[in-house]
């Protein structure tokens, strides 16, 4: 057995072309995104030297996700997703390119970092959940975890890889650089999409006529119905909101607590995005099998326990060490429960289905994002940690004691 053929037994999702298309050019694109994301996180604390301010940053870029996520999904159900992905990609390529001319010319206000976090929001409305139920048109139910996994480990990959550098660049060249380097990053993205073609997948329907509160209510009932679906959306919204807001609390952290700059904070991120790639990489590699619940739990566990340990220590390395773990915990979690919750989906309901998901992922991060900008204002970001942690572990371990068996058919 070759290369190449190691590589497609152990990631079946790489024989698919159009997978292969999207991915590669994801690769790239992902790091310009992190790339920004650091940069944007670190000149907002450098503007206003507020934890509350930057939370505020983060929860108006997803509060059109949390207000219009829902009806997103029947749009996505009526229309081609692909065009949809290429309409929001090159969207956030101009969104970049403006924050980037605004921050070189030295003109940018926090009031214009707000205004385009806004405007991503509405993009991200559709691009989340489109891009979500996407990939089972390109790699079909069999492969669809590793997929997942796949998309997971890249993700990851630009995240070890995007903070590292925006940390040496915004020391060396200031914060534009990454910005605009973000905005080139979309011309991969753009190009693998105009290059895929999926053949025999068309909307379920285009008819302007019919209702769309019906086809709402219908994906909501249909989620109701369907427990295991119900159940993991449910350990989703809590965990989202409660402990997934690193993009909020390792920086606060880093400057308040370890007292570093930067490249310290690009470092700490490039940590965890270690430990989420090496994650993503075994949930790959082990997808073969099937989707086990034990993944799933096993996620949640460990993501509430390394944020309570993270929070009791003030350690540099330890944190990077922590991270890492919480890292790896947190794909582990989120990449089984999308996959749990595409495979358990009717493909009729499937956009509808993800743009729940896409809500309680992502749409609850400007409540998540306000709760930890305002109890590290208050409290203390190690602090915020630690009550994080406890959130994430209590409600994985009341859904794993009773729950698991009735709703997971163990």
């Amino acid at each position: 057995m070759n290369t190449v053929e190691k590589l497609e037994y152990s990631f079946p999702a790489l024989k698919h072309r159009n997978f292969r298309l999207f991915w590669f050019g994801q690769m790239i694109s992902l790091i310009g995104t992190w790339m920004q994301n650091i940069g944007q996180g670190w000149l907002v604390l450098k503007l206003t030297n507020s934890s509350f301010l930057l939370g505020l940053v983060s929860a108006v870029q997803f509060l059109p996700v949390m207000l219009f996520s829902l009806f997103a999904g029947v749009v996505i159900d009526r229309f081609p997703k692909r065009k949809l992905i290429l309409f929001t990609q090159s969207s956030f390529a101009i969104s970049a390119f403006i924050l980037a001319t605004l921050t070189a010319l030295k003109i940018i206000n926090y009031w214009e970092i707000l205004a385009l976090a806004l405007f991503n929001g509405f993009l991200n409305t559709i691009d989340m959940p489109a891009r979500q139920s996407f990939i089972i048109d390109l790699v079909g139910k069999k492969d669809l975890m590793n997929a997942i996994a796949l998309n997971s480990a890249v993700f990851n990959a630009a995240r070890i890889v995007g903070p590292a550098i925006a940390g040496i660049l915004i020391g060396k060249l200031g914060y534009a650089v990454c910005f605009y380097l973000n905005s080139a990053s979309f011309i991969a993205v753009i190009i693998g999409l105009i290059l895929i073609t999926v053949e025999g997948i068309t909307p379920k329907t285009n008819d302007v006529k019919a209702k769309i509160f019906d086809d709402l209510k219908d994906g909501l009932i249909y989620i109701k119905n369907t427990p295991i679906i119900l159940t993991t959306i449910l350990m989703i919204a809590i965990l989202s909101t409660f402990s997934m807001n690193f993009n909020v609390l390792v920086p606060v952290f880093t400057k308040d607590v370890l007292h570093r700059e930067a490249t310290g904070y690009g470092m700490l991120m490039s940590a965890m995005g270690t430990g989420a790639l090496i994650g993503a990489l075994v949930l790959a590699s082990i997808s073969r099998r099937g989707v086990k619940p034990v993944y799933l739990f096993g996620g949640g566990i460990g993501l509430g326990i390394f944020q309570i340990l993270i929070g009791i220590q003030s350690n540099y390395l330890l944190t990077a060490l922590l991270l890492a773990l919480a890292g790896w915990s947190m794909i582990t979690f989120s990449s089984s429960a999308n996959t749990t919750i595409q495979i358990n989906s009717a493909d009729e309901f499937r956009g509808r289905v993800m743009s729940v998901y896409s809500l309680v992922f992502g749409g609850v991060t400007p409540i998540g994002s306000l709760y930890a900008g305002t109890l590290s204002q208050k409290f203390g970001s190690h602090i915020t940690f630690i009550v994080s942690g406890i959130i994430a572990l209590s409600y994985t371990l009341y859904v794993l004691v009773f729950q698991y068996k009735k709703v997971y058919k163990v």
